[in-house]
């Protein structure tokens, strides 16, 4: 069981970063330059920047914006209960 939740972490955690990547596009298209090498520090402010400005171009929060929250506390979550398990 801890396996599964383990894999299960994993995807989630890949999901993620394609969510991030697919921020960062979207950032882009709309004239915000988004630093490359520096990506993984300025990442939440990429994150509520997209979170803005899809809120004020729709009047609804972007759901590539839910989508990485989701994943990634999913990834959080299964991740803990995998080790958890696994220690037992």
């Amino acid at each position: 069981m801890s396996t599964a939740l383990l894999i299960v972490a994993i995807l989630s955690a890949l999901w993620g970063v394609v969510d991030a990547i697919q921020i960062a596009i979207a950032l882009d298209r709309r004239g915000i330059r988004v630093n490359v090498f520096l990506f993984r520090v300025f990442f939440f402010r990429y994150l509520s920047q997209y979170k803005s400005i899809t809120r004020r171009e729709t009047g609804r929060v972007g759901s590539l914006y839910y989508s990485y929250v989701v994943s990634m506390n999913l990834a959080l979550v299964c991740a803990v209960i995998g080790l958890l398990l696994r220690a037992r």
